[in-house]
Order: C-alpha cells, then sequence, then structure tokens
C-alpha cells in the first residue's frame, strides 16, 4: 500500500519531507486534510467576500512592496495575482535539484493548508497534484533576499501552475503548459491573493535548511567513526571518553559523543590503556566529544527551529476569521521574514566548518610522521620520495576546509534595502542556506578523505600489532566498508575514483546502519 502523508499545516516533519524529497512520483502521496481544506477554502470565500465590499486589503486590491497605496480597480485582481508571477520570476544561477524542489513544493503546500492564506482549495490542489505527478518546476538557485520571503524562487514555481515557465517531468524539461497537460492537470487562472500567496513566504530557504539538517545528523555519526578510526590508526587512547569527565561538564551531547566513541572503540586492540610515557593525545583525539558534540548542539537548534517552520504560516497578509462573529480581519506582518532561519543556518555553517578544520587536522595528523611519532611512515606509504602516498589527499582536505572558513561568514549580518526602502531590512537567508549546502558537501569530502587515510594509517599498524588483531566494534564494519571500495595502497595510483566511492558511502547513507 503507498504511504499517504497528510498535510493539515501543522505537523509536517523533518522525517516526512526527507522522504517526500527523495522519493519518487506519488511515492508517498501527499494528500490534505479534509478539515484543513475547509479552512484553506473558508479564506478563500472570505477574500471574495472583500472584494465584493470593496474593500482595500494589500496584495489584494493593491500593488506590491513600494506600490502598497497604487489602489487596483476589480476588473484587474487577477491579472494583478499573475502579474506577480511573471514579474517576480527573476531568478537566475543553476537549477535546485529535484530533492529540494519536491521539498519546496511540499513545504509551500503546507504553509498555504494552514487555512489563513486566501487560496482556493483548487490552487492548492494543483501544486500537490503536481508533486504528486513528478512534475518539478526549474527554480534557479539565486535571487532571494529572504525576505519578503523567497520571492523570486517561488515565482518560478508558480510560473508552471498558470502554465509557463519549465518543469523537469519523466526526466525531461518541458514547458510548464506541457508538462502539466503530458500529466493529465490543467493550469490555473489566479483569482485576488493566490499569486502573492503562492510566492511570499520561506519555503525555499526552510527546504534547504530541513533537508540541510537531515544531512548534517548523518555526518556527525559518521565523523565519530572516523574519529574513532583514526585513534586505532594512531594508537590513541579512549581514557578522554571515560563518562566521569564529561559528566563534570553535562552539555548533553558532549556526553552523547563521548558515549559513541566508546561504543565504537569497544573491544579495540589497536588503541593503549594508560601509558607514563605517552598520557595524552592530541586535541583532534581527545577532543572529539567536546567539538564533535558542539557541532551536534547546532544541530539540534537548527533542527528545532525547522521544525517550527514547517508548520509555520509565512505569507502576507494574513487573513483572520472570527469563529463566532465570522468578521473578517486582514493584517499585515512579516512572517516572511527568514531572520530564524538565517541565524540558525549560519551557526550550523559555522559548526560544520569546524567538524571539516578537526577532521583535516587528524588527516594531517595521520600523514605527518613527525606529529605522530613514526607510529605510522610519512604520507600513508612505502617508499616515500619514490610514492607520494597520500600527501596531495591532505592538500585538497585543506584546500576545502579553507574554503568552508571562507563561507561561514554569517550572511544573516548583512542586509540590503529594496524596493525603494519600504523593505529595508532582509535576513539574507537563501544565501545562507546555499553557504551552508556548499560547506555540508565540503565536509562531506573531507570526512572520505580522512577515512580513506585511516583505513590505510590501521592497515599499517596490523603490519606491526598482527593482521588479526581486532577493530572496536563499531569501527570494525565501517573499516570493512571502505575497504570493499578502496584497497590498500601499496604504490602510487589514481585515487579520485576511490575518494568519489568513500564519498558516495556517506553522502547515500550507506554507513548508517554500523553507526551507534
Amino acid at each position: 500500500m503507498t504511504e499517504r502523508i497528510v498535510i493539515d499545516g501543522q505537523s509536517l516533519t523533518i522525517e516526512q519531507v526527507v522522504r517526500v524529497a527523495y522519493g519518487e512520483a506519488g511515492m508517498p502521496k501527499v494528500v490534505i486534510d479534509v478539515d484543513a481544506q475547509k479552512q484553506v477554502e473558508r479564506a478563500a470565500e472570505a477574500v471574495q467576500t472583500l472584494l465584493a465590499r470593496g474593500e482595500v486589503a494589500y496584495g489584494i486590491t493593491t500593488g506590491f512592496g513600494a506600490f502598497k497605496d497604487k489602489v487596483i480597480p476589480l476588473e484587474d485582481v487577477k491579472k494583478l495575482q499573475k502579474n506577480i508571477i511573471m514579474s517576480h520570476a527573476v531568478g537566475t544561477g543553476d537549477l535546485y535539484d529535484i530533492p529540494t524542489t519536491r521539498a519546496i513544493m511540499l513545504i509551500r503546500a503546507n504553509t498555504l493548508a494552514r487555512g489563513y492564506s486566501g487560496i482556493r482549495a483548487s490552487t492548492l490542489g494543483l501544486l500537490i497534484g503536481m508533486l504528486n505527478a513528478g512534475i518539478h518546476p526549474a527554480i534557479p538557485e539565486k535571487g532571494s533576499l529572504g525576505a519578503s520571503g523567497d520571492l523570486a524562487p517561488l515565482a518560478h514555481m508558480a510560473l508552471v501552475m498558470i502554465g509557463m515557465g519549465e518543469a523537469e517531468y519523466q526526466g525531461e524539461m518541458l514547458s510548464g503548459a506541457e508538462a502539466l497537460q503530458r500529466a493529465g492537470l490543467e493550469p490555473v487562472e489566479l483569482a485576488a491573493k493566490e499569486g502573492l500567496a503562492l510566492t511570499n513566504g520561506t519555503s525555499v530557504m526552510c527546504a534547504l535548511g530541513t533537508l540541510l539538517v537531515h544531512q548534517s545528523e548523518r555526518l556527525c555519526g559518521t565523523i565519530d567513526a572516523t574519529g574513532a578510526l583514526s585513534l586505532e590508526a594512531l594508537n590513541g587512547t579512549p581514557l578522554a571518553f571515560d563518562a566521569r569527565i564529561h559528566n563534570l561538564r553535562p552539555f548533553p551531547r558532549q556526553i552523547e559523543t563521548a558515549e559513541h566513541l566508546r561504543a565504537l572503540l569497544k573491544g579495540s586492540e589497536f588503541t593503549r590503556d594508560y601509558d607514563p610515557s605517552n598520557v595524552q593525545d592530541a586535541y583532534t583525539l581527545r577532543c572529539m566529544p567536546q567539538v564533535h558534540g558542539a557541532a551536534r548542539e547546532a544541530i539540534a537548534y537548527t533542527r528545532w527551529v525547522m521544525k517550527i517552520e514547517l508548520n509555520a504560516v509565512t505569507d502576507n497578509p494574513l487573513i483572520f476569521i472570527d469563529d463566532e462573529t465570522e468578521e473578517i480581519t486582514v493584517i499585515s506582518g512579516g512572517n516572511f521574514h527568514g531572520e530564524p532561519l538565517a541565524i540558525a543556518m549560519d551557526y550550523l555553517a559555522i559548526a560544520l566548518t569546524e567538524l571539516g578544520n578537526i577532521s583535516e587536522r587528524r588527516m594531517m595528523r595521520l600523514t605527518d610522521e613527525c606529529s605522530n611519532s613514526q607510529t605510522l611512515p610519512a604520507f600513508l606509504t612505502k617508499k616515500g620520495g619514490l610514492n607520494s602516498g597520500f600527501m596531495i589527499t591532505q592538500y585538497t582536505a585543506a584546500a576545502l576546509a579553507t574554503e568552508n572558513k571562507v563561507l561561514a561568514h554569517p550572511a544573516s549580518v548583512d542586509s540590503i534595502p529594496t524596493s525603494a526602502n519600504v523593505e529595508d531590512h532582509v535576513s539574507m537567508g537563501l544565501t545562507a542556506g546555499l553557504k551552508l549546502r556548499q560547506i555540508t558537501q565540503n565536509v562531506e569530502h573531507i570526512i572520505a578523505l580522512e577515512l580513506m587515510a585511516a583505513a590505510q594509517g590501521v592497515d599499517f599498524r596490523k603490519q606491526e600489532i598482527g593482521k588479526n588483531a581486532t577493530l572496536g566494534q563499531g569501527t570494525a564494519p565501517i573499516y570493512a566498508l571502505v575497504r570493499e571500495q578502496v584497497p590498500f595502497i601499496e604504490e602510487d595510483t589514481v585515487l579520485y575514483d576511490y575518494i568519489a566511492a568513500v564519498k558516495a558511502l556517506i553522502s547515500s547513507g550507506a554507513l548508517d546502519e554500523f553507526i551507534c
């Protein structure tokens, strides 16, 4: 039986977004809750009532932005909504990938399903129908300031709904009209408020943030396992992960990380006990709970923000109807402002940059025989000089870590006025999300490089302590998976395909089931 995800504007989860984003057309199938649909219709009827009364309401019978004081004649209100879609579709850059596009569509539909936006159920139904049919609008990545929401990208989404723009359908890029026709759907003629409701909100930055939270959570487990394998390769000690230490500094996710590391390393014959001649390890090994744990705290905060935003109404104005008197009130506000998301994603970007930094430094220690007290040969190779071994892989990790440091500059501290200074402070939330995505991808590559180096180091350790020596309960299966993709590097060879293979293990989630 096909899974159904019922949206009502109040209960959408990050996990559901991930399933829809990475699912296929109609699997899972998205449907609107019956009661939510009634609320949607009620708000749409309220908009028509306002028109019949001749009342002035922003974006319904007025222009947008600096044109807020321009009253629109009744006969032009539909044209106004079409115009906002066409005029605002000015995005640029690469197109969002299909998973992100699907997440955008789902989150926008869920926001509208709350029933405060004035959109008709039929128009919302078309958006949901496109998602279920696998019609994916061509949405350029750039052009949003993060207030008034993600106007330009969402306009590109809405273009397809009116039979314009372009969309991917069954592997082909088609005109919006043709994509709808092939899927058996018809374009909509927008009614009052609908163009504004579709474009005014934070759905794009929220989609990015939601998917990247999921990806970041996966990275935390992977970097713990990678760091633990590096510790084994370097003959490190797990004594610094003793629960008694971390209970005295009770950050929950520091404690969690230390526990995870102990579980990963349980039973390992590659670590050392107390050694009076070498009582403690370098920070990159000893302080993994503190650093990895701090990153976990940032991820948890960002998850909290995105969980709220998934079920928030973020367009403007909003339609309120008194349950007792049926009085209709249209209130202009600023829920489209992406500041909460921008700050959260900037915070997460800094945290993930630190994960990349500590991973790259461990890789340096794996490759530098002076730093590892000659536990491992220089650059993890035999016949150094003739062979360069892992010398340049550390260069790549260093380059990516440095790029991340540049990208980690917060976007949310910037602002630029728009719309004739009416919109005089913006969040740059989408910029924060795009930077975060690049940082996340870079960190995946850095961890892949460290994982390869750690496996190489473990093999050199086996030559010393015996090929049957036992790795930790958690690191052993990770090492085995890496070795399925990458052999021990005896002599210099082309490495980039191996790097890509290990990176794919990380990004695909193939390691997840082996990580506590």
